[in-house]
Formats: C-alpha cells, sequence, structure tokens
C-alpha cells in the first residue's frame, strides 16, 4: 500500500467501473471542475431518475456523495470530530479534488500526475480498450474523453496523455504504438492480449521482472 501504484490501481478500479456510480459519474459525467456536495447530489438524483432506477433513497445518495469526497479530501479537524474521524482520506495523495474556499465547495483538479507510473497507465489502457471491443486501433478523442479512459478517471492534460501514450510502445515491446498520421491521433495495438497479460504491465511500477523479458518469452 506504500507504493503509489497501489493507490492509482484502486482510484481506477473505483471511477473507471460504471458499477460504483457516484466514482464513476463524478469522474467521467460531471461536466464542470467545480462541485459541491449538494450539486453532486442533485445530479445523481436526476441521474437515478432518467435511468428510472427503484428504490434510491435520498439518504443513500447523500451517504455516497459523502463517502465519494471522504475518499479524496481530508476532513479538517474541529471540536466536534474525533481523531479517527480526522485521518487523511486514503486516496488524498493523488491530489484529484481540493477544497474551494471556506464553504462546502471543491474542484477537480486536471494536470500532471507525477506519482502515476508508466505501468499503472497502460494497465489503465489496456483494461479500458479490452471493455469496448477487438478493434486494432483506438482513437486519441476516445483516449482522452470517453467515459472511463485513462484521460478522465485520471484527470490528464492531453499534452500529458499524448507523452504516454507516445512511450507505450517502448513499455509493451511493441505491443501497441502511437501514431500521428494525417492528423489522426490513434493508438494502435498489434495483438490482442492474452489471459492474464493485462497483470504484467504493473510489474514495472512495483519492480518485478519488467515487459521485456516477458515479451522474450511471448
Amino acid at each position: 500500500m506504500e507504493n503509489p501504484a497501489t493507490t492509482w490501481l484502486v482510484h481506477w478500479n473505483l471511477s473507471g467501473r460504471p458499477a460504483k456510480t457516484t466514482w464513476y459519474w463524478a469522474l467521467n459525467y460531471y461536466p464542470a471542475t467545480f462541485f459541491s456536495r449538494e450539486i453532486l447530489i442533485r445530479g445523481l438524483e436526476k441521474l437515478t431518475e432518467d435511468r428510472r432506477w427503484p428504490r434510491t433513497a435520498a439518504s443513500t445518495i447523500k451517504s455516497d456523495v459523502a463517502c465519494f469526497i471522504r475518499t479524496y479530501v481530508s476532513q479538517l479537524p474541529s471540536k466536534r470530530t474525533s481523531l479517527e474521524d480526522t485521518l487523511d482520506a486514503p486516496l488524498a495523495e493523488l491530489g484529484l479534488i481540493r477544497p474551494v474556499g471556506k464553504r462546502d465547495g471543491f474542484r477537480f483538479v486536471r494536470g500532471v500526475k507525477p506519482s502515476l507510473g508508466l505501468g499503472t497507465f497502460c494497465y489503465a489502457v489496456a483494461d479500458f480498450w479490452s471493455g469496448r471491443s477487438n478493434a486494432r486501433t483506438l482513437s486519441f478523442e476516445s483516449l482522452a474523453h470517453d467515459p472511463g479512459s485513462p484521460g478522465r478517471v485520471f484527470l490528464l492534460e492531453e499534452n500529458d496523455l499524448v507523452d504516454r501514450l507516445s512511450r507505450l510502445e517502448e513499455l509493451s515491446g511493441g505491443l501497441y504504438r502511437w501514431s500521428e498520421t494525417a492528423g489522426l491521433k490513434q493508438l494502435i495495438r498489434d495483438r490482442d492480449l492474452r489471459d492474464g497479460e493485462i497483470i504484467e504491465f504493473l510489474k514495472v511500477d512495483y519492480d518485478i521482472g519488467g515487459r521485456r523479458d516477458m515479451f522474450e518469452l511471448c
């Protein structure tokens, strides 16, 4: 858990999965940078109405939003809170959400993420791609802006995303190749991933073996 890769991996599995409704909606569908608890609650209430989900209590949505915020933002100590309540949020070190002002305001922090390792990023790309299609190419727009994409979930700027995508060829031993031909930006996949192969990308960030060795064996 002390490895930053684990923290980013937890975030990916929370905010990159449609089943985790509050996390997924907030990171992938909420359209603005700034928000409050009340704004997220109203947005999720509208979502439940639009999807016609039954028996969604207002108290449940309120609690879920509170849990979402506490996942990323530490609570300031006060006379009314216990020591346990003021412990750092588990994903606060990622710096993805910051409080704004003295009231109940917050903002998503989009930009460069130095602690996000290339192995974890490659894992997220492969995971996102596997849930979409068997196509050999994936557009930059999809990787940057589609719900559940690495660009949306990790709150990456486009320039940083391009830089990371262009470095995947070396890390993956040529499995992925970045292409900018005739103004078309896309990631090319040489072949389908084999069962369990996606986990191998994480070894880079955990300093366990390496992708080079794995591809020599394939």
